[in-house]
């Protein structure tokens, strides 16, 4: 006999562990010879990471797939793998190395290499158990890993094919340069963060003019919130149709504290409507000064170091074309080698004690922090590596354009659009000692060479240098005769941004550049199922580097979930205090209870508002499940291979077989179109109101009867639509349902050791009018119970029902079904009369009107009373909402999730107001 209650704590390892002796998970297990083969590439978590709810969704979603094919005959392979994650972890191993007092400059490059991987060895991956935890059924013997050896091996491969391509080159271009980690770090690791700041006005002097700050002809006013910048001006930009600067466009001012002659240049990027219509140009510490300095050849002054200290005194850029003077180099000797804060504060200073201060303003804005690092980040002017993703990116555009890769929900394509079609340069170098050492070594006179191998790039290097005259040659002629390869080249220290790797992740994973078996079989993958966050740095490049080196795209659809947030719609955040860790929630409720409210909850475009509360009213239903087995346990319900469903006689039987079919073909149909929540919901449907609170009552009287034929016949049915129901809610709740299908098992002949590896359910039992009479009675028994409970009438009261206008059919149902209504509505005699009694509370079955007369077990008027007074609370609350949700200043100024959630307040009392009406006059009628 099933166990009383389901205890997931004692039940979950114990399946995860029969899965994984059974190897249940493993490319292709259970599928037939010759299946066609389902693939989904895990996204790589960071080694670093740990299991949050966005995981806890993304991969739920998956799963869901992954089983649900697998149960419909498919070679699947679910490939794991994790990420090397290089600042992240690098960050996490130099922090270890501190608490014993090491820098990670104490050690050579390898010997900190070999310290992070005895960290991953010892401690990293722990998301994977959890995962497992969760019940994620990837093949974990395949698990991978962006820095093993076969994957290092595709990101060689891949350098070094683009830069003989002509499509990954060096450029010194600005990028995103954490001065605390000191490296260049991706726009997906920059955080905006608000910060209450100045506006700092400047005056520049007209070169030619008497500056005078009294005469505004004498002098251009400027506005900045990095003062620092300053001394590496080389413009000052209006906008050309400004005609307050018209007469000056091509003349020069003089910057302050450093004399250089900027020009003044007409650009579009200058807004004649924001400020005094005049911006400075610093090309190299602002990404947009950097396109004006383009277009208008202006030099790039880098006046930082790359721990953000001022570097004037011997930078040959700044001081190119500057008069010094005593007094400025006084000056300069003060401001180099300050902190770029502490520098600000000195040059507003000396620019008011001069005389060009102009004003300061209080001034909110974003600030871009490093998101590892936690400070204020720099545009930095730097020699850096680049792929030229302007190019790579036109095959991926077409292929989405053109329909070979779908994203789901389809508006998601606008923001694939947007970003590839204004694609910049790719920077994917970065300046750690984890992570993909770039393939590049450079000759004496700078000369690189990328190769596969150092071996490669001295063959390389070798052939050039003999090949020239002069020096060079027999500098290296030299070298030759006591031959040493490092006395001829270095290595690039860099090493490869952490997204080069995952943009190779589904052939990689699967052996290439090696033509294995695994990539000729699960190469193109199906479905890439991600968040919005990362359709550019992960999914883009994926479709440009697939297209590149398959030739195909790597995954036909991308489905794009949405953010999991709390209950109150608020995005989850350490600072708010509202995180709420899956681990706890699969602790408390079990994982089953946790996936089962993600999938209902993941409806396309809309993000998951997540309430412990919704969790727990999922375990509910699980427990509904686990109930309704040990009710037909104990009812003799087992699996009779010799019964044919086709056989079936009973309407009630040949009504849930019927059910059956349409809840299969609605799970099966929401499933195979991403719609996960309707899936969830139409299982859920079936299961709780379908099977359990209707065709389990009505089988009662049958079990306690003496009808043996009838009650073989729904001990066969109920097994079998049992069975089914474990199978089609197996991908949702795959815990459970293994247990459940493995402890009624019986000698079923047809029944597979596993769930996992049963077929997906096929039903095709249609009986249309054995499915209209039973859904009929539903409907009358809902409808009376509905009135009963809007018309407060005792639950132990019992009412007499009159039919009124009932066709032939509709008396043959009441006189077949007479028992079960008076149990399942609590109504005592029914009749069939001409017309309806006075006082009574009226229900439209079909063609005929029912009748439940209640004057004489309710006071009407005190309950006309009672739904008055909760009308008029609620019309006053609908009040109240809409004219809060008028003020427009109230929408525009309150939080985007405070107005979300007064909406679905004024929803819900607009929805309380309709059943109140509906019973008021209801109540009414009945008077």
């Amino acid at each position: 006999m099933l166990e009383k209650t389901y205890d997931a704590k004692t039940v979950e390892p114990r399946i995860a562990k029969a899965w994984e002796d059974a190897d249940a998970f493993k490319a292709g297990a259970g599928a037939p010879e010759g299946a066609d083969p389902f693939t989904i590439v895990i996204p790589p978590p960071n080694v670093t990471g740990s299991l949050h709810m966005g995981h806890a969704l993304n991969n739920t979603l998956q799963d869901i797939l992954v089983r649900f094919e697998r149960m419909r005959g498919k070679n699947v392979l679910w490939q794991p793998g994790m990420d090397h994650a290089g600042i992240a972890t690098q960050m996490v191993v130099e922090r270890k190395l501190m608490e014993k007092q090491i820098h990670r400059r104490d050690l050579t490059r390898e010997q900190f290499v070999d310290k992070v991987w005895e960290w991953k060895d010892e401690s990293g991956g722990m998301i994977f158990n959890q995962l497992k935890r969760l019940g994620a059924s990837c093949d974990w013997s395949r698990e991978r890993f962006t820095m093993d050896e076969g994957l290092s091996k595709a990101v060689i491969e891949v350098f070094v094919t683009l830069h003989k391509q002509g499509l990954i080159y060096k450029d010194k271009r600005l990028v995103n340069w954490d001065p605390k980690l000191l490296t260049a770090i991706s726009d997906l690791e920059v955080e905006q963060h608000e910060i209450n700041g100045n506006l700092w006005h400047f005056r520049y002097p007209v070169e030619g003019e008497v500056y005078d700050p009294e005469n505004p002809a004498t002098y251009i006013t400027v506005a900045t919130t990095r003062p620092e910048t300053m001394l590496g001006d080389t413009a000052v930009a209006v906008h050309p149709e400004d005609e307050r600067y018209a007469a000056l466009v091509g003349r020069h001012v003089v910057l302050p504290i450093v004399g250089r002659r900027i020009p003044i240049v007409a650009d579009e990027y200058s807004d004649p409507e924001k400020g005094s219509g005049a911006v400075k140009i610093t090309p190299a510490h602002d990404f947009n000064d950097f396109e004006v300095g383009k277009r208008h050849n202006l030099p790039q002054i880098n006046i930082l170091t790359v721990e953000a200290n001022i570097n004037i005194v011997d930078n040959d850029e700044f001081l190119e074309g500057v008069e010094r003077t005593e007094m400025r180099d006084g000056v300069w000797a003060q401001l180099h080698g300050l902190d770029r804060f502490a520098a600000r504060k000195l040059i507003v200073q000396i620019m008011e004690e001069g005389g060009f201060l102009d004003k300061i303003e209080p001034h909110k804005h974003m600030v871009p922090h490093g998101d590892r690092g936690g400070v204020p980040i720099e545009p930095f002017l730097t020699d850096q590596w680049y792929v030229n993703a302007a190019e790579m990116a036109k095959p991926a555009l077409r292929s989405v354009r053109e329909g070979r890769t779908n994203f789901v929900p389809k508006n998601w394509e606008k923001t694939y659009f947007d970003w590839m079609e204004n694609i910049q340069p790719w920077c994917v170098s970065r300046q750690l000692w984890w992570g993909h050492q770039i393939p590049a070594w450079y000759g004496p006179d700078g000369q690189v060479f990328v190769e596969r191998s150092e071996e490669e790039a001295l063959d390389a290097a070798i052939q050039h240098y003999l090949a020239l005259e002069g020096p060079w040659k027999a500098w290296v002629e030299e070298r030759l005769e006591n031959f040493e390869p490092g006395k001829i080249l270095t290595r690039d220290e860099d090493v490869l941004d952490t997204w080069f790797s995952s943009a190779l992740w589904p052939f990689s994973t699967l052996g290439w550049p090696d033509k294995t078996p695994e990539l000729d079989t699960y190469y193109q993958t199906d479905v890439l199922v991600t968040g919005f966050d990362i359709i550019f740095f992960w999914v883009a490049r994926m479709m440009m580097m697939g297209l590149h080196f398959m030739e195909e795209e790597p995954f036909h659809t991308v489905y794009v979930h949405a953010l999991v947030r709390d209950k109150n719609g608020q995005k989850m955040s350490k600072s708010k205090g509202n995180v709420i860790d899956p681990l706890e929630l699969i602790d408390e409720y079990g994982a089953d209870a946790l996936r089962f409210t993600l999938a209902i909850m993941a409806a396309q475009g809309r993000d998951v508002k997540l309430d412990p509360a919704r969790i727990a009213g999922y375990r509910n239903f699980g427990t509904k499940l686990w109930n309704a087995t040990r009710f037909a346990e104990m009812n003799g319900v087992a699996r009779n291979d010799e019964f044919w469903l086709n056989d079936a006689k009973l309407t009630v039987n040949r009504w849930i077989l019927t059910e059956l079919t349409r809840a299969t073909h609605e799970v099966t149909a929401a499933i195979t179109t991403y719609r996960f929540n309707e899936a969830a919901g139409a299982a859920y449907r079936f299961v709780w109101n379908t099977f359990c609170d209707w065709y389990l009552e009505l089988l009662k009287p049958i079990f306690m009867g003496e009808d043996e034929a009838a009650k073989t016949e729904s001990q066969a049915v109920a097994a079998f639509v049992l069975d089914e129901i474990y199978k089609l809610l197996h991908p949702m709740m795959p815990f459970m349902t293994e247990e459940l299908w493995a402890h009624t098992a019986g000698e079923g002949k047809e029944r597979t050791s596993l769930l996992c590896h049963a077929a997906w359910p096929a039903p095709d039992f249609e009986d249309v009018g054995a499915a209209a009479e039973i859904n009929w009675l539903v409907d009358l028994v809902s409808g009376i119970r509905s009135v009963r409970s809007e018309m407060n009438v005792p639950p132990a009261a019992i009412a007499p029902l009159v039919f009124v206008e009932a066709n032939a059919e509709t008396l043959e149902r009441l006189k077949r079904h007479q028992s079960a209504i008076a149990r399942l509505a609590r109504v005592g005699e029914i009749t069939h009369e001409a017309a309806a009694p006075k006082g009574a509370a009226q229900i439209v079955a079909g063609e005929a009107t029912a009748c439940l007369p209640l004057g004489s077990l309710i006071d009407l008027s005190a309950e006309a009373a009672r739904l008055q007074k909760e009308l008029a609370k609620t019309t006053e609350e609908i009040a109240r909402l809409h004219k809060k949700l008028s003020n427009e200043k109230f929408v525009a100024s309150a939080p985007e999730e405070i107005v979300a959630a007064e909406r679905e307040k004024l929803e819900d009392y607009r929805r309380t107001q309709e059943k109140l009406d509906t019973a008021l006059s209801r109540v009414r009628d009945a008077g």
